[in-house]
């Protein structure tokens, strides 16, 4: 073979460390902030991402350099002949136990990231005690489902709950559980920002917990195709400082239970909400 195919295969591995290097300045890397995770969850996430990038990076281009060593080799020198290998079990050994080992050190190194976000004892106690949220996906919006102020979501609607469609406000600086559910298909609750997802499934209500690390307004999307108007499912999470999250529950209960006549009407459930002057 030529010197050609010797350089042809030379530039995918400078091609590809190249653009890896430049993706964070040109947009191509992951979204948001200079492509930085906006939950601490998030940070750990991608430095599991960045680890197996580096390691795939390194034999990439250990197996390019090989490659090209043997073409380089072989077009100055045509007489010369490679050895067959073909059966030899050290080498089949090597190649064996070196990427096991790999995955083995990635299965254990991974272990308290996937724990942390999947097994419920090791939920923050914070977030479980207080679940702020109901979030309700169908065919083809998100729905909220608040407890009324000072009261604890329960698993039923209640009369006084607090509704939204295609907007969650959550507090900013602690962990923060929603309990997912959906209504038709399965969809999947797809937070990029913060690097969360979690399908959504017909019949269950599973929890999901996340911790936002700035303030801001982040896009929530769903990462299943759920359907012709799956595109439509774009909702916003805001991350906001816990005054403003009060004040947004205040506001939806005004919203909510306005009477007309200048009050917020009475609820059945909530004595000290009766006939609250506006």
């Amino acid at each position: 073979m030529g010197k050609g195919w010797c350089l042809f295969f030379l530039f995918w591995p400078i091609a590809a460390v190249v653009s890896c290097a430049m993706a964070p300045w040109i947009g191509w890397s992951f979204p948001y902030d200079n492509a930085q995770a906006a939950s601490n969850l998030g940070i750990r996430i991608d430095g599991l991402f960045y680890l197996i990038l580096v390691i795939t990076a390194i034999v990439f281009v250990g197996t390019q350099a090989a490659i090209v060593y043997a073409l380089w080799r072989g077009a100055n020198n045509r007489e010369e002949r490679a050895d067959c290998v073909h059966g030899n079990h050290k080498l089949e050994l090597v190649w064996s136990i070196i990427p096991g080992i790999i995955l083995l050190f990635l299965a254990i190194y991974q272990m308290n990231i996937w724990a942390d976000f999947r097994i419920k004892k090791y939920y923050p106690e914070v977030a479980v005690k207080d679940p702020i949220a109901e979030v309700t996906a169908r065919q083809f919006e998100w729905r909220f489902r608040y407890p009324a102020i000072g009261k604890k979501l329960q698993q039923k609607p209640q009369p006084d709950d607090l509704h939204s469609v295609n907007e969650l406000h959550v507090p900013f600086g602690k962990p923060v559980m929603i309990q997912l559910r959906s209504d038709d298909v399965q969809h999947s609750f797809f937070l990029p920002a913060l690097r969360i997802k979690q399908d959504a499934l017909p019949g269950l209500q599973i929890p999901v917990w996340f911790e936002a690390n700035k303030p801001g307004t982040y896009d929530l999307v769903c990462a299943e195709l759920c359907g012709w108007g799956h595109y439509k499912m774009k909702a916003h999470v805001i991350v906001q400082p816990e005054d403003e999250y009060q004040n947004y529950l205040k506001t939806l209960t005004e919203q909510q239970f306005y009477d007309g006549l200048g009050k917020i009407a009475a609820t059945e459930n909530d004595s000290e909400s009766e006939a609250t002057e506006k």
